[in-house]
């Protein structure tokens, strides 16, 4: 899987994607990310990128024509079956699904919004709009860095087999928190381990952690709980 990430400040990308899983990802070539400078594609002498909205109002608009023809030279580079994401606080909610269905593709193009935003007819060059949660950020390097490596992580190969099956959110645990976790020592300053998971017991183990997860959902995150019926 390639992920192209259009961005005003490649620098930022330097280090995330040098460390840990991402990058024995890349090292593995399951997974490529492309970081695209938007700057080369602007206009003019000083290779201008934005200008003031039409109407008035304060800060700077990414043009329309800029990132269009960033976005092309890389659909060029890669004719590979691709989604463009535009990364904006008002697209819809990112979520651990949306992350399996982003896994599942071969190119993911990411556009890093900046500034107060980009001209409305961009839009129209892109399949959908993502936001990470509701909050401002400076620009969508960070967002684009939080979906690349929810994506890469789950890319077969990426991880330990079945490390993800088991993770809050995942299906297979009814889209549901984790529950929780204990290594040594197994008594610290008073607080032990719980029996339960000393026991050897897997089946009562099991339970445990489905009761537990089950527990912690309906106390940290309700909102999951609602439609799934019944408990």
């Amino acid at each position: 899987m390639e992920i192209s990430i259009i961005t005003l400040f490649p620098q930022m990308f330097e280090g995330p994607f040098k460390l840990s899983i991402i990058k024995r990802a890349i090292d593995k070539k399951i997974a490529s990310i492309n970081i695209i400078d938007l700057r080369n594609f602007g206009t003019g002498k000083h290779k201008t990128v934005d200008d003031k909205p039409y109407g008035g109002g304060l800060g700077m608009i990414l043009k329309v024509d800029v990132l269009d023809k960033a976005i092309q030279d890389v659909k060029k580079l890669n004719n590979k079956a691709e989604k463009i994401v535009l990364l904006s606080a008002r697209g819809k909610r990112y979520n651990q699904t949306k992350a399996w269905q982003f896994s599942k593709l071969k190119h993911l193009i990411l556009i890093c919004g900046h500034y107060e935003g980009v001209d409305e007819r961009v839009l129209e060059l892109v399949d959908e709009e993502v936001s990470i949660g509701d909050f401002v950020l400076t620009g969508g390097e960070i967002a684009a860095m939080v979906i690349a490596d929810s994506v890469i992580r789950l890319i077969p190969g990426a991880i330990r087999e079945g490390a993800t099956i088991t993770e809050s959110f995942a299906a297979n645990s009814g889209s549901l928190l984790e529950y929780p976790h204990y290594t040594g020592p197994r008594t610290y300053k008073g607080k032990g381990v719980p029996e339960v998971l000393l026991s050897g017991n897997h089946k009562r183990i099991e339970e445990w952690k489905k009761e537990k997860s089950l527990e912690i959902t309906k106390a940290k995150r309700p909102d999951l709980i609602i439609g799934r019926g019944k408990d």
